[in-house]
């Protein structure tokens, strides 16, 4: 497969497990990988937004940097009403304080960046690309990483929304749909996983009023392992080219190991290099933001 400007990026979420594909985006960064269509769900929502705006570093230091310092993960956060992860303080504390978004490289580009979320009302997937509004850019990558049952539902445009992976796990058919049959896919699991075929248990007051979600919630291993069988299909036909974690990885959907997750995002770097295997034809190869730089020598956050 080579790579042209018909080309996607597919970002598979996981929670802490996708510090693997912040790995792999910033060596796509480092060496001027771009496309010109990427789709994130869930943590690939939240780590694609800064490959989306040249921010090469940014991701890997939420997911790890600021952990150390804030432990943004655990059950007292929970237990304060905030959630397993603490969102609010991701979304809408640190980014301001410490580690802005580069909201004008992100609306400026070209390049399209689709969110998937799942609407609790419907029990469907919503797909995203805003390039105007500032928080509703952020309020939708919230939703998108919204944990079902660890955090409290997000809101977009008044519609009650969780993480979108509990719909559309891996959104390959919509990057496809949108014009994009070639597509390079992020995964955060290694080949031949599938989830154990089981529904899922979910108590009855639970998102009792959003029957939609619940039945998803259920159901959702069958999509799952579906959307796996169907990427593998892909990749035998060479419509697809799928970076992912060597061997089965160690860190949990809410991992706050710090040393497991250098070691995975380290993993992904290296997995990155995978992307030198392909031709590129028609691509622009852009020039990476200098942000990044700038606050590592300006932010103590940083430095300390």
């Amino acid at each position: 497969m080579e790579i042209d400007s018909q080309t996607g990026l597919v970002l598979e979420g996981g929670g802490m497990r996708a510090i693997f594909a912040v790995g792999v985006l910033d060596y796509f960064m480092d060496h001027d990988s771009w496309f010109p269509y990427t789709i994130g769900v869930s943590a690939g929502a939240s780590n694609g937004i800064s490959y989306a705006s040249r921010q090469r570093g940014r991701s890997r230091f939420s997911n790890i940097d600021l952990l150390k310092k804030y432990n943004y993960i655990g059950l007292r956060h929970f237990l304060r009403g905030r959630g397993y992860i603490d969102l609010n303080f991701l979304f809408y504390v640190y980014p301001d304080l410490y580690y802005p978004l580069d909201y004008d490289t992100y609306f400026k580009s070209k390049d399209r960046f689709v969110m998937v979320t799942s609407n609790c009302l419907t029990g469907k997937a919503e797909y995203f690309e805003e390039k105007k509004d500032k928080k509703r850019l952020v309020d939708i990558c919230k939703a998108s990483c919204t944990l079902p049952i660890l955090c409290p539902i997000t809101y977009v445009d008044g519609i009650p929304m969780v993480d979108g992976g509990v719909c559309d796990a891996i959104p390959i058919r919509r990057a496809i749909a949108d014009g994009f049959s070639k597509n390079v896919i992020i995964l955060t699991r290694n080949k031949g996983y599938r989830k154990e075929e089981k529904d899922f248990y979910l108590p009855g007051f639970i998102y009792n009023k959003y029957p939609a979600i619940r039945k998803q919630l259920r159901l959702r291993y069958r999509q799952y392992n579906e959307v796996l069988d169907y990427i593998d299909q892909l990749e035998a036909e060479g419509k697809a080219f799928v970076i992912r974690p060597q061997s089965p990885i160690k860190v949990g959907r809410t991992g706050s190991d710090t040393k497991k997750l250098e070691e995975l995002y380290e993993e992904g770097y290296k997995c990155g290099k995978q992307i030198t295997q392909l031709e590129r034809r028609g691509v622009p190869r852009l020039i990476p933001s200098k942000q990044y730089f700038i606050y590592n020598l300006a932010n103590p956050y940083l430095t300390a």
